[in-house]
């Protein structure tokens, strides 16, 4: 049993391009139709369950499939099996950026990169967008979070405020609990001065709120590790999506990006152990609670205010990030190009958006005006 997951998501988990929903898409196809080992309504039950914890959801998925299969242990063995090879896959990248990403010919290349992602991340705000804002009050909600992301302050803070917020007065209990404000320790790691340990536990911490579409990740790491520690810059940030593009898996595999690109291999594997443990302890320790979470109003309410704000928090990174890789015409115009592709070709893989970019990217070099 436990062989038979591991041999079914660590092959998944070199092919398994396109981001969550495709990823959720292939699971169903293979699990429910194919090889049944799920009804249709378990498995419904379980991607319904991945929207009530933080982490990424179709790893959480991999791994309700594990503890349906096989207990705890399958949990571990299933999550584990799809996360490494999307992690050796991205460390290799952030080695091959590493050693050629500064060579003279190299570089328009990578900025064409930068400027095409742009495209598919406002793509994914408007997708996430249309379906968070369900009312006016949601709307007001989100605009506020903007302004506050935009005003600089942290997005963790921001996003779960706003759940808060939401959960409070849709649930009438501002009155009840107005004088007790909860705050999560978040800010215990603002010493400038970077370690792995340091880098390990910011990673941890954003896993353990971490709701919402993946590209959510980077609204938080915009706010841990450039605003407040300035260990990355936007570039860097827009580099680090850009990979979790081009390399199957989970999107949070970016994270093993990042924490080579700041800690080289022990950077990576905490990074990568940080982002990833809490999903872990969350569907273990939940399995017990997950009907009782999915009928609570207080729970469901909260959720709603966090999506908003996170989309939100994403509209306001992106901003910069924009700023900070449109820097010439040649990216401006790589960038209007792939949102014109972007739109006109819908359901286009994001893939071909960033092959794009470096080509043109390319070909641009030999213009000069």
């Amino acid at each position: 049993m436990l062989f038979d997951l591991f041999k079914y998501f660590f092959k998944l988990g070199f092919i398994a391009f396109g981001g969550p929903a495709a990823h959720v898409a292939i699971m169903e196809d293979d699990l429910v139709q194919k090889k049944k080992w799920l009804t249709s309504q378990e498995f419904l039950d379980y991607l319904g369950a991945t929207n009530l914890i933080p982490g990424p959801n179709s790893t959480e998925m991999t791994m309700h499939v594990g503890y349906h299969r096989g207990g705890v242990a399958g949990v571990f063995v299933a999550g584990l099996s799809f996360i490494i090879p999307a992690v050796i896959l991205t460390v290799l990248v952030a080695v091959l950026f590493e050693k050629y990403g500064d060579i003279d010919w190299v570089v328009p290349i990578v900025n064409g990169i930068k400027a095409a992602v742009i495209s598919f991340i406002f793509a994914a705000i408007f997708k996430l967008g249309k379906k968070a804002i369900k009312d006016t009050f949601l709307l007001i909600i989100g605009l506020v979070a903007l302004v506050l992301c935009v005003l600089g302050i942290n997005e963790i803070f921001v996003i779960l405020g706003a759940g808060f917020v939401t959960m409070l007065i849709r649930t009438q209990l501002m009155n009840k609990y107005a004088n007790s404000m909860f705050i999560l320790p978040l800010y215990g790691l603002m010493e400038v001065g970077f370690s792995n340990g340091k880098l390990f536990l910011i990673f941890l911490k954003i896993g353990a709120v971490l709701f919402g579409s993946g590209y959510v990740l980077f609204a938080y790491l915009d706010g841990e590790l450039i605003a407040n520690l300035g260990w990355l810059t936007h570039p860097d940030l827009v580099e680090a999506i850009a990979v979790g593009q081009i390399t199957p898996g989970p999107v949070l595999s970016t994270a093993s990006f990042i924490g080579y690109k700041l800690g080289g291999y022990g950077g990576a594997v905490l990074a990568t152990l940080g982002i990833f443990l809490p999903s872990f302890i969350y569907v273990i320790i939940l399995q017990n609670l997950l009907d009782k979470m999915k009928k609570s109003i207080y729970l469901q309410t909260f959720l709603t205010g966090v999506n908003v704000a996170a989309v939100a928090a994403m509209a306001a990174v992106s901003l910069e990030m924009t700023r900070a890789i449109v820097i010439d015409w040649k990216t401006g115009l790589i960038c209007a190009l792939s949102f014109f592709v972007y739109f006109y070709w819908k359901g286009i893989n994001a893939l071909w958006i960033i092959l794009g970019g470096a080509v043109a990217a390319f070909a641009l070099t030999f213009v000069n005006l």
